[in-house]
C-alpha cells in the first residue's frame, strides 16, 4: 500500500465538538423512520444547499460491522442532524469485518432494514465493497453520492492491517468509482467512546464540505482513513495527519495512552497509541481486493 506524500502533520484542536455531537444526536433521534425505503428511494434531512448548487450534500453511509451495529447508527444520527445533508444507508446485512475489498460474483440479494435506532436502510447480503457496487453500479439508490462514509467501525484500522479492513474496502470501492470517501474507525474499548468518533467524522466533513460541494462538478477525489482512540484516561490529544505504518512488528496497537506527551509520531500506529486521532490518505488501489462466489 502507498501512503500520503504528506509528511507535514497538522494538529487540530477538537475540544467542544463532542458537545455539538450530543446536541446533534439528540436532534437526530427525532428524525428516525421505521419504514424502510423502496429500491430507488433514500431518506434525508434537507433544507436546501447554501452553495447555490440546488441540492444538499449527498452522503452514502456503509460499514463492515453490519447494518445493525452501534457505530453506523451513531454516525448516521449525527450526519442526519446536519443542515443541507441527504443521508442514504446501504450496509452489509451482517458482520463482514476483515473482508478487505472482497466482492461477490453475480447478483446481490438486498433487503429492507433499519439501523439500531430505526433509520431506514438497505441490507446487502454480501461484502462491504458490494454495498457500494449495488448502490452505484446496480443503481440501487436514486442519488449519486458526493461522499461515502464507511463506519464507524468498532476497532482501529491502522498500520499493515489497514488493507484487511472491510471498512477501508468499502471506502476504496467508492474511490474506484471516483467518489470521495472516508473510512472511520473507533479504537477498541469497553465501552468504545462513540461520541469521540462521531465528533471526528463531523469535523472531517465540515473541513471538506466546501471542497466537496453539494453537487459541485470536479469534486476532489479524497480517500482518507480516520482512526479515533478510546481513551481509558484523558481524551484524544487532537487530530494529526500521518502516513500508514508499513511495519507494526513489536508494537502493541491496543496500548493507547491519551495522557502521553510523546511528540515522536512518524506514522499512524505511533500517533494513535499516543492518544491522537489519526488521518491517513490512502491509495485507492489495494492488493487485497478479491472476488468470492
Amino acid at each position: 500500500m502507498t501512503t500520503s506524500g504528506r509528511n507535514h502533520r497538522t494538529i487540530r484542536a477538537g475540544l467542544g465538538v463532542v458537545a455539538l455531537v450530543v446536541a446533534l444526536t439528540a436532534c437526530a433521534s427525532t428524525k428516525s423512520d421505521n419504514a424502510a425505503p423502496g429500491p430507488a428511494q433514500s431518506t434525508s434531512a434537507t433544507t436546501g444547499a447554501p452553495d447555490g448548487s440546488g441540492g444538499p450534500l449527498q452522503i452514502l453511509v456503509t460499514n463492515d460491522d453490519g447494518v445493525g451495529a452501534a457505530g453506523i447508527d451513531a454516525v448516521v444520527q449525527a450526519l442526519v442532524a446536519l443542515p443541507d445533508v441527504h443521508v442514504t444507508v446501504v450496509a452489509p446485512a451482517d458482520n463482514q469485518s476483515g473482508s478487505g475489498g472482497k466482492t461477490t460474483v453475480g447478483p446481490l440479494t438486498v433487503t429492507d432494514a433499519t439501523t439500531a435506532s430505526g433509520y431506514p436502510a438497505k441490507a446487502v447480503h454480501g461484502y462491504p465493497a458490494d454495498t457500494v457496487r449495488w448502490a452505484i453500479d446496480d443503481h440501487g439508490i436514486d442519488v449519486t453520492p458526493d461522499l461515502v462514509v464507511s463506519g464507524i467501525n468498532f476497532g482501529q484500522n491502522i498500520g499493515p492491517t489497514t488493507d484487511k479492513s472491510g471498512t477501508v474496502g468499502a471506502a476504496r470501492a467508492a474511490a474506484a468509482r471516483k467518489i470521495p470517501a472516508l473510512a472511520s474507525s473507533q479504537g477498541l474499548g469497553n465501552p468504545p467512546t462513540w461520541a469521540d468518533g462521531v465528533a471526528a467524522v463531523l469535523a472531517w466533513v465540515a473541513g471538506h464540505r466546501d471542497a466537496l460541494g453539494a453537487g459541485a462538478p470536479g469534486a476532489p477525489l479524497v480517500l482518507d482513513n480516520l482512526n479515533v482512540p478510546t481513551c481509558t484516561a484523558g481524551a484524544p490529544r487532537g487530530t494529526i495527519t500521518v502516513p500508514v505504518a508499513t511495519d507494526g512488528a513489536g508494537r502493541d496497537q491496543n496500548a493507547v495512552d491519551c495522557t502521553s506527551t510523546d511528540a515522536n509520531l512518524p506514522d499512524d500506529i505511533a500517533a494513535f497509541t499516543h492518544g491522537y486521532i489519526t488521518v491517513s490518505t490512502l491509495d485507492p488501489v489495494s492488493t487485497t481486493g478479491t472476488t468470492a462466489p
